[in-house]
This record gives structure tokens, sequence and C-alpha cells, in this order.
């Protein structure tokens, strides 16, 4: 069924996966049937100067980030790679990773979880 959501109350998430600070979250698509059952997670996040999503593996599914504005820290294969605006970050199953933002602006991105 074809649907507008406006605009919602991001939630807060304090620590999220155990990292520093807290994030927001704007979901995009709130229920499995909304996604087909083929993932758990479409939503606009936010992390403010200092915050970041804690270092954590996803099990039997995948994560793929789009930033759409700011910088920060990237972990995959035990490396932190600088990211910004435009560039589209993966993590498969069972592979660990992070996100971090060490600058003074936000880093607002989308996220994507799906199901293996």
């Amino acid at each position: 069924m074809p649907f507008v959501r406006h605009q919602q109350q991001p939630i807060v998430l304090e620590h999220f996966q155990g990292g520093e600070g807290e994030m927001l979250r704007e979901n995009i698509l709130n229920t499995n049937e909304e996604m087909y059952d083929k993932g758990r997670v479409f939503a606009k996040m936010t992390l403010k100067k200092g915050c970041e999503v804690g270092r954590h593996t996803h099990h039997g599914d995948s994560e793929t980030m789009y930033i759409l504005k700011g910088h920060g820290k990237y972990l995959i294969d035990g490396q932190f790679v600088d990211v910004g605006p435009g560039d589209t970050l993966y993590c498969g199953a069972e592979e660990e990773h992070m996100l971090r933002n060490e600058n003074d602006e936000p880093l607002e991105f989308i996220a994507l979880v799906l199901f293996k």
C-alpha cells in the first residue's frame, strides 16, 4: 500500500553498539513488512562530534551506509579509512566495523541492513 511518511522526531540511541555518545535515528521504513522481510534497518542516522557507532559484527545480515554530509573514520578490516559525502560503506556478514565522527559538523548517513 502506498504511503507518505512525514518527517518524524528522531530516536536518540545512547552508546549505540557500545560506542561513545549518542546517535540520532530517523526511520525511513519502520517494519520488516515495509521491507518485504528482506531487511531490518533503512534509516537516516546522525552522529555529532565525538560520537560513534561502536565496533560490532553483523550475523546473518550486511550493512551498507551512504554518507550524506560530514566526514568520519570507518573501521573495516582492522584499518580506519576517511569517509565523506558520496562514499558508500559496505560490511558483509561476520565482518567487524565501526563509524566515528571526529569533526565539528554532524555526520549524516543512510543505513541499510539487509538479511543474507
